[in-house]
C-alpha cells in the first residue's frame, strides 16, 4: 500500500500551468482549519488602577456588563452612568480596573474613576494653579462646597465671595469661573477659589470707575454695610460712604431709620479721593435745600404749625414742615410756670403752635417759642404793680435768702430776708413767715426785663430807728424780756420790739461767774438807756446804772422776773426787786 505523502503548503508543488495567489492560498488554510483563537489576557497580570477599553454585552438593573477582552467579563455599578447615552449595548467605554478579581473572582471595574482619572490627567496637562477654569457647584461639605471643573474640586467657605455669606445653598447650582489656588498631586485634589476673582474684577471696576465718575454725578448703588455714622453703598465696583448727614435734611438718629441692607439708592457723588479710593455720597443733594430761603420764609414773629417730633431734657423739636425742625426751649413755653421737662406742656405727636423767634441759617437751627402765642403777662406788670403800693399774695417758696410770693400767675417776687423786719435780724424767713399763708408787702421796685418783682414786708410799718434818739433818748428807763444771753450779756426785747443789749459789764458792780448766775431767759427787766446808735440799729441798757440813779443801798441790785408790783415796800422809792439780785 501506497503511503500518502504529505502536503506542504509552502512548497511549490506545479500541478497544472495555472498559477495561484499566496493570500489565496492563506484563506483556503483557514476555511480547512477554523478561524486562529485570540489569545487571552490572564487578569491575574493586569495592573489595580489600569485603564481599559471595554464592550457593554449587558445592561441590568443594578451593574452593567463589560467586556475588557479579559477571560470573564466585568461588572460596573449601573449608578455610575450619569450620561444616559452611554448606556447602550456593544457601546465602547473606558473602565478603570479596580480589581482583577474579587473573592468571586469576578473583575472589578468602575465608570467612575475611570471618568475621574481622565479628569485628573485632564487638569495636570492642562491647568496650573492661577488658572481660572469655570465649573458648577454641585453640594455642600464641611468648610465649604464642592465644585465640578471637570473633576471635583474643593471650595473653602473664606473663598465662595466677597461679602457676608448667609445661607450657602443659594450657591448651590451655580456655574460660575473659578482660580485655581492649589493641586495636590499626591492626594490628586484641587482647591479653588471664587473670592480672588471677585475680588480682582472689583479692583479693576474700583480703577475704571474712579476715572470715570465726576462730582455731581448721580449712580446707583447698593446698601452693603450699616453704622451708627452713616451707610455703605457698593457702587458696581467701588465702596461708597453716605454719611448720615448727607442723607436728609431733617434730623436723624440713626440710618437704619431710611435705609435696609440690599435697598437700592440714588445717590449724588459729592467728593472723590483717588489716592484713597474714596468716595463720598450724598441723598439729600438730589433735592432742593429747604433751608436756602428759610429767613424770607420763616421771618422773625412768624407764627407756624407743627407736630413735636422729639422731646430732649431742654425742649422740644417740631417739624414745620419736611427736612425743617425747629426748638422750643423750656424757657420758651410759659409764661407762668418754671418748666423743667417739655413734657410738663407737650407730648409727643401734638399738633401746635408757635412763634419763629431766631434763625441760624448756616448752623441749621429755628429758634421757637410756645408762649409767645400767648400774652405775657409782664407786658403791663409795671401799670398793675406800681411802686409802693402794698399787696396780698400768697407765700409759693422759702429759701435761704427769701420768700417767693406769687402775685397773680405767671407774676411772682421776692421778699428779702432784710426787708422782713426793720427791729429783728432775720437769719431764716420761716422765722417771720410760713409756706402757704398770705401776707401783706409792698412793692418796692419792678425789672420788666429781668422779669423780678421785689417786695418788703417791714416796709408796711414806720421805720423806728429813724426816730429812736427822739423816742429813746440816754438815760430813759425801758422794760423788756431777756430774749437771748451770751457770754458777753444779754439781749432784751423792748416794749417797741427793738432788741437792746445789757453788756456783762453792765449788769452788776458786783462779782459774778457768769451771765446766767444774774438773768435767766425771759425775765422781765428794767433798765436805763445808756446809748444809741441808729446807723448801726444798735441799742446800750445797763441796770447797773438804773439803780444808781435810784439810789439803792449796795447800789448793785438788779430788777429781775415778774411785775412791777412785785416787791414793794422793799426798796425806798418803790422800783422792784428780786431776791436773785438782793445780797450780791
Amino acid at each position: 500500500m501506497v503511503k500518502n505523502a504529505e502536503y506542504t503548503w509552502n512548497a511549490k508543488n506545479i500541478l497544472d500551468d495555472i498559477d495561484y495567489q499566496e493570500k489565496d492560498a492563506e484563506l483556503f488554510k483557514q476555511l480547512l482549519h477554523g478561524p486562529q483563537k485570540k489569545k487571552e489576557t490572564d487578569p491575574s497580570t493586569m495592573t489595580p488602577g489600569t485603564i481599559l477599553r471595554g464592550r457593554i454585552v449587558e445592561i441590568g438593573k443594578d451593574y452593567v456588563v463589560i467586556d475588557v477582552g479579559l477571560k470573564s467579563e466585568g461588572l460596573v455599578p449601573t449608578a455610575e452612568f450619569t450620561d444616559p447615552e452611554e448606556l447602550v449595548l456593544d457601546h465602547e467605554i473606558e473602565v478603570y480596573l479596580d480589581q482583577p478579581e474579587d473573592e468571586q473572582g469576578q473583575i472589578v471595574l468602575s465608570r467612575e474613576k475611570a471618568a475621574r482619572q481622565r479628569q485628573w490627567e485632564y487638569i495636570l496637562e492642562h491647568c496650573e494653579e492661577g488658572s481660572i477654569v469655570k465649573g458648577k457647584i454641585i453640594r455642600k461639605v464641611k468648610g465649604g462646597l464642592m465644585v465640578d471643573i471637570g473633576m471635583e474640586a474643593f471650595l473653602p467657605g473664606s473663598q465662595i465671595d466677597n461679602k457676608r455669606i448667609k445661607n450657602l445653598d443659594e450657591y448651590l447650582g451655580k456655574t460660575c469661573e473659578f482660580k485655581i489656588l492649589k493641586i495636590n498631586i499626591e492626594r490628586k485634589n484641587v482647591v479653588v477659589s471664587r473670592r480672588e476673582l471677585l475680588e480682582a474684577e472689583r479692583i479693576s471696576k474700583k480703577a475704571e470707575l474712579l476715572e470715570m465718575i465726576q462730582v455731581g454725578d448721580v449712580r446707583r448703588g447698593a446698601v452693603k454695610n450699616i453704622t451708627d455714622f452713616g451707610v455703605f453703598l457698593d457702587l458696581d465696583g467701588i465702596d461708597g460712604l453716605l454719611h448720615i448727614t448727607d442723607m436728609t435734611w431733617k434730623r436723624i438718629k440713626h440710618p437704619s431709620e431710611m435705609v435696609a441692607l440690599g435697598q437700592e439708592l440714588e445717590v449724588m457723588i459729592l467728593s472723590i479721593d483717588k489716592e484713597k479710593g474714596r468716595v463720598a455720597l450724598g441723598l439729600k443733594q438730589k433735592e432742593q435745600n429747604p433751608w436756602d430761603d428759610i429767613e424770607r420764609r420763616y421771618p422773625p414773629g412768624t407764627r407756624v404749625k407743627g407736630k413735636i417730633v422729639k422731646l430732649l431734657p431742654y425742649g422740644a423739636f417740631i417739624e414745620i414742615e419736611p427736612g425743617i425742625e425747629g426748638l422750643i426751649h423750656v424757657s420758651e413755653m410759659s409764661w407762668v410756670k418754671n418748666v423743667t421737662d417739655p413734657a410738663e406742656v407737650v407730648n409727643k405727636g401734638d399738633e401746635i403752635e408757635a412763634i419763629v423767634l431766631a434763625i441760624q441759617k448756616e448752623e441749621g437751627k429755628i429758634s421757637l417759642g410756645i408762649k409767645q402765642t400767648e400774652h405775657n403777662p409782664w407786658d403791663n406788670v409795671e401799670e398793675k404793680y406800681p411802686i409802693g403800693n402794698s399787696v396780698k399774695a400768697e407765700i409759693r417758696s422759702l429759701t435761704n435768702y427769701g420768700a417767693f410770693v406769687e402775685l397773680e400767675p405767671g407774676i411772682e417776687g421776692l421778699i428779702h430776708i432784710s426787708d422782713m423786719s426793720w427791729i429783728k435780724k432775720v437769719s431764716h424767713p420761716s422765722e417771720i413767715l410760713k409756706k402757704g399763708d398770705q401776707v401783706e408787702a409792698v412793692i418796692l421796685s419792678v425789672d420788666k426785663e429781668s422779669k423780678k418783682i421785689t417786695l418788703g414786708v417791714k416796709q408796711l410799718s414806720t421805720n423806728p430807728w429813724e426816730s429812736i434818739e427822739k423816742s429813746l433818748p440816754p438815760g430813759t428807763i425801758v422794760r423788756g424780756k431777756v430774749t437771748k444771753i451770751t457770754a458777753f450779756g444779754a439781749f432784751v426785747e423792748l416794749e417797741n420790739g427793738i432788741e437792746a443789749l445789757i453788756h456783762v459789764t453792765e449788769l452788776s458792780d458786783r462779782p459774778f461767774g457768769k451771765v446766767e448766775d444774774v438773768l435767766s431767759l425771759g425775765d422781765e427787766v428794767t433798765a436805763k438807756v445808756i446809748k444809741v446808735d441808729p446807723e448801726h440799729k444798735k441799742v446800750a441798757l445797763s441796770t447797773k446804772e438804773y439803780f444808781i440813779d435810784n439810789n439803792q443801798v449796795n447800789h448793785d441790785d438788779i430788777v429781775v422776773g415778774g411785775s412791777a408790783d412785785e416787791g414793794e415796800g422793799d426798796t425806798n422809792n418803790g422800783s422792784p426787786t428780786t431776791a436773785k439780785a438782793r445780797g450780791r
